[in-house]
């Protein structure tokens, strides 16, 4: 068994036509999760927040009291509540309470403009939204959301919003009664067609990914884990806090990635635990002070978005030799992991994403739908309990990428002999800025707007620490656009990590081939550059 202490496993028919591999003991739920860490450990840290700590007696009763405000509010089971939210203990009382009540939660993204939020907002009819005080002029005007019907603010300042504190109601809430099949959250992925998708993510494959975590990474109740990542990002949701309710361990905050702050809080927490780009290992060692921090207690260094240089994976087992670094492959339509790495393996394996989790099935496919012998490419098909169900209210994206319970990643990659898989290329034009994702349509799709392009494409440019950084190629309309037009532009429409880094104008129609699609390749070697 490569899995050591796995929980048994079983094919379950679920969803109407998939059979899935899944735990066979397993929680119904994610209020479920919760409610057994508050029975075995009480007394033990749940959230450390800077200077307030919530053992899980105190974070139960928190959650039962946002649960019974959403419930004073009008929410159904199956309501939509949307989370604007910088890591804070607020977001895991809010979305545990969400959970408890019934709904669905949809954690956005903090550096969504408001055209976006209108989108998202509007596409999953949100009823609440609980946000970030500061962020408060970003939010969709009412007429654009019709089904908003409350807004709460954490921290000072909102002008139209209520505080949070009057969503927190005394009196027991009740859990809710959902199937394990009921959608739990709601992810939004950029969209290769310029719209983001909402993945589905049901109560089951939260819990799945949960205990995937907890089995294969060895989570026990004294562990501590940093979340260094955003809370509203699959990996800082499931892979962390998720994760460490599961294994009835602590989950230590931190506000915005700062490696220095890291270093300092993860030496003060005694952390053992945390999954991170390899962007912000790299930050770290490069702090010259890195030996002064007590980092002895951290023994699982989880890694994925981008492969970690083997200078970084040397140095820092020259630095921390108790740390055991461990790669993990997922995506938000397979609520986090579907590879993980075993731990002691991370030096052994460079070139992999680690090993199927229990409960997934890999195929590696060709382009006519037909499974590829072991170690030979083609694209990779994930399925299992841990899988979504599909994109919300977007039927035509989840018959193009789900296919008898199998998700179709638009990743190539191979199985090795031993079971292993090896990624060879990434998602048709998807940049990877520092582990965020960034769909070239979608940035492309604001530029078309601009009245002064004329045609705009954007690709990937290498970065030693952020892996890539967005690049736009800009035929104008006019001569009289400027680099800083066009970044002003897009900071108005888009994410901050979304606007491009560098903006090269050309002189020429963008290189295309038969069928009229821009070769990237071509821009890339800088060969239609204007000089």
């Amino acid at each position: 068994m490569v899995w050591p202490d796995c929980s048994p496993i079983r094919y379950e028919a679920h969803y109407g036509d998939r059979v899935v591999l899944c735990f066979t003991d397993r929680p119904s739920g994610v209020d479920q999760v919760l409610r057994e860490a508050v029975a075995a450990r009480p007394d033990n840290d749940a959230i450390i927040d800077g200077d307030r700590r919530f053992t899980y007696r105190a974070f139960d009763q928190a959650v039962n009291q946002v649960a019974a405000g959403l419930r004073a509010c009008g929410v159904e089971p199956g309501d939509r509540i949307a989370l604007l939210l910088s890591n804070c203990a607020e977001f895991a009382f809010v979305f545990f309470g969400a959970m408890r009540a019934g709904a669905i939660a949809v954690p956005l993204n903090i550096r969504e403009q408001k055209p976006e939020l209108e989108f998202t907002l509007g596409n999953c009819e949100a009823k609440v939204i609980v946000h970030d005080a500061d962020l408060e002029d970003r939010l969709p005007d009412i007429a654009t959301v019709p089904t908003l019907q409350h807004k709460f603010a954490v921290g000072e300042g909102a002008k139209t919003s209520q505080s949070l504190s009057a969503l927190f109601k005394s009196g027991d809430a009740a859990a809710a009664v959902v199937g394990e099949e009921s959608p739990a959250v709601i992810l939004y992925t950029s969209g290769t067609t310029g719209k983001p998708k909402g993945a589905v993510l049901t109560q089951m494959s939260l819990v799945t990914s949960a205990m995937h975590y907890e089995t294969c990474w060895g989570l026990k109740a004294d562990d501590r884990a940093l979340m260094a990542v955003p809370a509203t990002h699959v990996t800082g949701l499931v892979a962390i806090m998720l994760a460490m309710v599961r294994a009835k361990g602590a989950t230590i905050i931190l506000g915005a990635f700062k490696a220095a702050a890291f270093l300092d809080l993860a030496a003060k927490e005694r952390m053992t635990y945390t999954l991170m780009v390899p962007a912000m290992y790299h930050l770290c060692l490069l702090q010259t002070e890195i030996a002064g921090y007590d980092l002895s207690t951290w023994r699982v260094g989880g890694y994925g978005g981008s492969p970690m240089p083997v200078a970084t994976i040397k140095t820092l087992a020259e630095k921390l030799p108790n740390l055991q670094l461990a790669n993990a492959y997922g995506s938000t339509e397979t609520t986090s992991p579907s590879t993980l790495t075993p731990l002691g393996e991370g030096a052994l394996k460079v070139e992999t994403v680690g090993r199927p989790v229990p409960c997934c099935e890999i195929r590696i496919m060709d382009d006519d739908g037909c499974e590829m012998p072991v170690g030979e490419s083609g694209e990779i098909w994930i399925k299992g309990g841990h899988v979504a169900v599909g994109y919300w209210a977007n039927p035509d994206a989840t018959r193009l990428n789900f296919v008898s319970g199998f998700w179709r990643s638009g990743d190539i990659g191979a199985l090795t002999t031993d079971g292993y898989l090896q990624i060879f290329d990434r998602k048709k034009d998807m940049i990877n800025r520092g582990g965020f994702k960034v769909y070239s349509a979608e940035v492309e799709d604001v530029l078309a707007y601009h009245p002064k392009v004329g045609e705009a494409a954007v690709v990937g440019d290498p970065d030693p620490v952020l892996t890539e950084k967005v690049h736009a190629y800009i035929l104008p309309k006019d001569r009289s656009l400027t680099e800083g037009d066009v970044k002003a532009y897009c900071a108005e429409r888009l994410s901050d990590y979304k606007v491009p880094d560098f903006v090269t104008f050309v002189d020429r129609p963008l290189p295309r081939n038969a069928n009229g699609k821009v070769l990237k390749r071509a821009l890339k070697k800088d060969s239609v550059v204007a000089s």
